[in-house]
């Protein structure tokens, strides 16, 4: 079960970049294949998509405990990060009112949609020495992909969607994330196993090149401030290319 890699990946090594170009084939390839199915095969692919991230996870976590961490529980995994968020979503998205769907389906349209992509980019996390984690990390943020594919498919056929709601709700899910770092923090005390949803523990330095630059120059909260309010601009700028995308095909 724990079989590793002689070697583990280095970012931006022949592993690496074959997963990258595995996940355009891959997403290309699912896009020409469902594009003409109809909005509530869609949906109905983004809720069983959430069903298999959430079995998924579960192993995650039983792997991580077993396998990674012998037996010790690391809350660096706690399923609340950004990337987490898709899972619930594509859960959610068969069970909510359309108002609230279209928030849903905005948010991995955009926020999960840059999500994956950095995390593909940069998958320091992921690049582990367990085949098995590593490989998981990878299939899990190229489903990202792939719902944020079926989410514009759904929107590029409805009315023109607000990106406030969304704003609103990423705030939401930041401030929980910081809860759960806060508790982390005071229960455990010790960087390593301590969480740090969302990259923005307002305890340390982030980990992240630029921005830990950044927050030994202004400080860490500045840094916090900056990193939200940079993943909100660059969401929206998603958000507006889709938009003109849809306005032409309507």
């Amino acid at each position: 079960m724990d079989i590793c890699f002689n070697e583990t990946p280095a970012m931006f090594g022949i592993f690496h970049i074959a997963m990258m170009v595995l996940s355009i084939v891959v997403v290309c390839v699912f896009v020409i294949l469902v594009k003409k199915r109809s909005e509530d095969k869609h949906l109905n692919m983004i809720k069983w998509f959430g069903i298999g991230m959430v079995l998924a996870e579960i192993w995650k976590q039983w792997f991580s405990l077993k396998y990674v961490f012998d037996g010790t529980y690391n809350m660096w995994f706690f399923p609340w990060q950004l990337c987490s968020i898709a899972m619930y979503c594509s859960v959610l998205i068969s069970f909510v009112k359309r108002k609230l769907q279209d928030t849903l389906l905005t948010f991995m349209a955009t926020f999960s949609l840059l999500a994956a992509i950095m995390a593909l980019l940069f998958p320091q996390d992921m690049l582990r020495p367990q085949i098995l984690f590593t490989a998981h990390g990878f299939a899990y943020h190229i489903v990202m992909l792939l719902e944020s594919a079926l989410s514009i498919l759904i929107l590029s056929k409805r009315k023109k969607t607000s990106f406030k709601p969304v704003i609103v709700m990423f705030l939401i899910l930041s401030v929980i994330a910081e809860i759960v770092n806060s508790f982390g923090h005071f229960v455990l005390s010790d960087r390593k196993p301590e969480p740090n949803m969302f990259q923005i523990t307002p305890y340390y330095p982030s980990t992240q090149v630029v921005f830990s630059s950044i927050a030994k120059t202004l400080g860490v909260i500045p840094e916090i401030i900056i990193y939200l309010v940079l993943i909100i601009a660059m969401s929206y700028v998603i958000f507006r290319i889709e938009q003109k995308i849809f306005n032409r095909k309507r």
